[in-house]
């Protein structure tokens, strides 16, 4: 399913060299998984501060890649764990594993434009 705005991501990215764009959309890729398992976890163990932090840290990256939506999911996941609220987390968690999943998969075929 079809998750960035495209015509949002070209203007971003629109004054960044090729190989740039390769290279974040690498590291987000390759740091995806452990970033959702940190999310996981923190849910999990009930630590907050962790929650906080992670989806902080991914709402940051998100939002490189023009998907407003899923930022704000992660702002919902972040909020959470600051407010140590921890219903309908889940779910939560859940819809944003999902949307990001379809991120990297989107963000994969984009990369192959730029190579």
């Amino acid at each position: 399913m079809k998750i960035i705005n495209t015509e949002l991501f070209n203007e971003t990215f629109q004054y960044f060299d090729k190989e740039i764009v390769v290279e974040i959309i690498d590291i987000f890729i390759n740091e995806y998984s452990e970033r959702i398992s940190k999310i996981n976890e923190a849910i999990q163990t009930k630590n907050f501060a962790d929650l906080k932090f992670t989806a902080h840290s991914m709402k940051g990256v998100v939002a490189n890649f023009a998907v407003p939506e899923l930022q704000a999911m992660a702002r919902d996941l972040e909020i959470a764990g600051a407010e140590q609220n921890l219903n309908n987390i889940d779910e939560k968690f859940a819809n944003f594993s999902t949307q990001s999943q379809w991120l990297v998969d989107d963000l994969t075929e984009i990369r192959s434009q730029f190579l």
